[in-house]
């Protein structure tokens, strides 16, 4: 493990948890246990991806009625920021996989907000925070939007060229404060705080690896929303799952207590991380 854990004089326990150096093969290896996953539990998985795509179809749908396609473009923008979110229960169904007990969404969901609903909604309530930001920049970026709607794609680029490079700087912000911060309170009692910290050391770390990741989950993103939102119904789960293996594999955690999620079966010897 690399990256030096600071301890917290008041409770004892590490400020950050180390992390992984990793190599550029792992966001594909995530991406295959994340597949396993979503097999080994594809009625939770698919009936959790269902939802969020019938939700995120609703949304752009509302979205293109009222505001036309560049409001949708803003939506589906939008949906970058809160999409770690959105992969909670599917982290709390890998758990349960991974300590070898049988499946449950609702239990899963329903024992997990009772342990980590106040973390979850502080890092849920930064996250709005920098979606708003984002929505503000991008409202004052709007001054460089060709006063013609018909002139050609060339007078464009400035305007789309500037919102890009805006939207990347803030997508960059909150990939690294999210992208093992929320697995990380699913799977151990620890503060938001300490999650955001060790997710943004863990991301500063292994920068190239992480573009990659982000890539591939944007890219299987993007598919999924082009296909009507029908193929994220698989999508969504499997980077959700894959995700939770990447935290396992670059975060040691082991520092601090791990959430039960309810036992309804015995646990299968080395499923504990």
């Amino acid at each position: 493990m690399s990256g030096e854990s600071k301890p917290n004089e008041m409770s004892g326990l590490p400020f950050v948890a180390p992390c992984t150096k990793l190599t550029l093969g792992a966001p594909f290896r995530w991406l295959a246990l994340g597949w396993a996953d979503f097999r080994r539990a594809w009625r939770a998985s698919a009936a959790y991806g269902l939802f969020m795509a019938l939700t995120i179809a609703l949304v752009c749908w509302a979205a293109w009625r009222h505001g036309g396609y560049w409001l949708v473009f803003a939506t589906v923008g939008g949906f970058v920021f809160l999409a770690p979110l959105t992969c909670t229960g599917l982290y709390a169904i890998s758990a349960q996989l991974e300590r070898g007990q049988s499946v449950s969404l609702r239990r899963a969901l329903r024992a997990g907000f009772k342990r980590y609903f106040g973390n979850e909604m502080v890092f849920a309530l930064v996250l709005m925070v920098i979606f708003l930001v984002w929505a503000r920049a991008g409202t004052m970026v709007h001054v460089f939007f060709p006063a013609n709607p018909d002139a050609p794609l060339s007078d464009f680029l400035g305007f789309l060229g500037i919102g890009s490079a805006i939207g990347a700087v803030f997508v960059a912000i909150t990939f690294s404060a999210s992208a093992f911060s929320l697995p990380m309170i699913v799977h151990r009692r620890v503060d938001a705080v300490t999650a955001v910290v060790t997710s943004i050391n863990a991301v500063l770390r292994n920068r190239l690896v992480m573009v990659v990741w982000l890539s591939l989950a944007v890219g299987g993103l993007a598919v999924g929303i082009l296909t009507a939102c029908v193929g994220l119904i698989v999508i969504l789960p499997v980077i959700g799952h894959a995700a939770w293996h990447g935290y396992l594999e670059t975060i040691d955690a082991d520092a601090f207590p791990r959430h039960e999620l309810g036992v309804t079966a015995t646990p299968r010897p080395g499923t504990q991380h």
